[in-house]
């Protein structure tokens, strides 16, 4: 399948040439690229972690490698129910920092291994600590150039933040995978039958939260019932949007999806999307957006599940890690 770029920037030769995603023998599946590489997948970097106070009185746990302070910073964000110790966070910063980048991986409200202060947490817009990492970055650490990258609601999250008036000029661009573009519809592609399998993981792992949450704001939150729940409108519409300020789960899919914020772009930003991963709606593949929004580069690979792309040697370099630190390249060239 070709690959689609924006026709508003020059693209030089290098990044239109990169090679498309092509799984490993017996890989070609969606479902299996989705959950081989989260199963065996084994990759550890030396993170070390700090704790980031917010202005509402809540935290983030941050964890970093750093080399040297003229290095470039990227700064990535998990999916839903994720943290910075997952495969592909993990795998991903071992890529960057073996390129000599420095690197920041930041958890969720509620991710990390420690429960946040209030009664939110996260969701896929809420971009106001995504940004205050970035700040973070800027302001402690002097950070001259910075990269953002993201991973499903992460990637959602990324893509919204690029495309803020207030983006700093220091902000030279981003990358996000597997990202659900439109939320409404993704979630009820994760409603039907043959993705039940992650459905129930999400809500198992969620309950967790929910339960705590109940624990320590019981006037609040409420986990009374919390079985009959079996799809993202049931979930969405009882927690996520009045724990957030939200009227209704549509109004929250609405607001916070990242296809209203494509051409809206403030940096070079590179979406890939496979088409055969199981989370994603077909309107998270629009080929079209790229002719429409200046700065997106959007990718639609045949293969490569929600945030897969392996072949069968898992613990080597997976082809989303070339492929971001590639462009990542390429837009800092660009900036200077």
């Amino acid at each position: 399948m070709p690959l689609i770029f924006s026709k508003a920037d020059s693209v030089t030769e290098a990044l239109f040439d990169y090679p498309t995603y092509a799984p490993g023998f017996g890989l070609a599946n969606g479902h299996l690229q989705s959950i081989i590489p989260s199963v065996f997948r084994q990759v550890e970097v030396p993170f070390q972690r700090s704790k980031l106070e917010l202005p509402d009185g809540d935290f983030l746990l941050l964890d970093q490698l750093k080399q040297h302070k003229e290095a470039p910073w990227v700064v990535i964000s998990h999916g839903l129910e994720g943290d910075s110790r997952r495969h592909y966070i993990q795998g991903m910063a071992r890529e960057f920092y073996a390129a000599g980048w420095n690197v920041m991986a930041w958890n969720f409200r509620g991710c990390g291994g420690e429960i946040n202060r209030l009664p939110r947490f996260y969701h896929s817009g809420a971009i106001e600590d995504l940004k205050s990492v970035v700040h973070h970055v800027l302001n402690a650490e002097q950070a001259e150039k910075v990269f953002l990258l993201g991973f499903s609601m992460g990637g959602n999250q990324t893509v919204l933040t690029l495309a803020e008036n207030d983006l700093p000029a220091q902000v030279v661009g981003g990358a996000a995978f597997s990202v659900p573009l439109d939320l409404g519809a993704c979630a009820d592609e994760l409603a039907k039958p043959a993705q039940s399998i992650y459905m129930k993981r999400f809500l198992r792992d969620l309950k967790v939260k929910v339960e705590q949450k109940a624990e320590l704001f019981p006037d609040v939150v409420s986990a009374k019932d919390y079985e009959t729940i079996t799809s993202f409108h049931q979930f969405d519409e009882r927690y996520t949007a009045p724990l957030h300020g939200f009227s209704s789960a549509q109004d929250y899919w609405q607001q916070c999806s990242s296809r209203k914020a494509l051409c809206s772009l403030k940096r070079p930003t590179l979406i890939v999307n496979a088409m055969d991963d199981p989370f994603l709606a077909s309107s998270c593949h629009d080929s079209g957006l790229s002719e429409r929004c200046t700065k997106l580069y959007l990718e639609t690979p045949s293969n490569g599940g929600h945030v897969g792309f392996a072949r069968w040697r898992l613990n080597q370099p997976l082809w989303s890690e070339q492929r971001a630190l590639a462009f990542a390249h390429y837009v800092m060239e660009k900036s200077k």
